[in-house]
């Protein structure tokens, strides 16, 4: 299974005839490979997996990403168990045999 991560292109160069650009995934910005989508311009959003933009998408379809990964994220960190990890729910007693 591959993860592909939106970014927005913030600008494109070409680096011994290898069309590359600078995209930004929620403010850290990257230098990504741009030759799979030779047609792409600053401000498109592409999905971007080891390095490569595979597909470009719309900026409605990277928000829904981007809301989704942060769903992720916020229940990552809620609950007791968060800080604690997997260790945090046993109860710290044995069973009786």
């Amino acid at each position: 299974m591959c993860l592909g991560i939106p970014g927005k292109i913030l600008e494109i160069r070409d680096d011994d005839s290898v069309l590359m650009g600078k995209v930004e995934f929620g403010g850290i910005a990257k230098d990504v490979c741009l030759v799979y989508l030779p047609e792409v311009q600053v401000g498109d959003y592409v999905l971007v997996h080891t390095g490569f933009a595979l597909s470009r998408i719309d900026q409605r379809e990277a928000e829904e990403i981007f809301s989704y990964i942060e769903q992720i994220c916020e229940l990552s960190d809620v609950g007791p168990d968060a800080e604690q990890g997997p260790a945090a729910t046993t109860s710290g007693t044995e069973p009786t045999q």
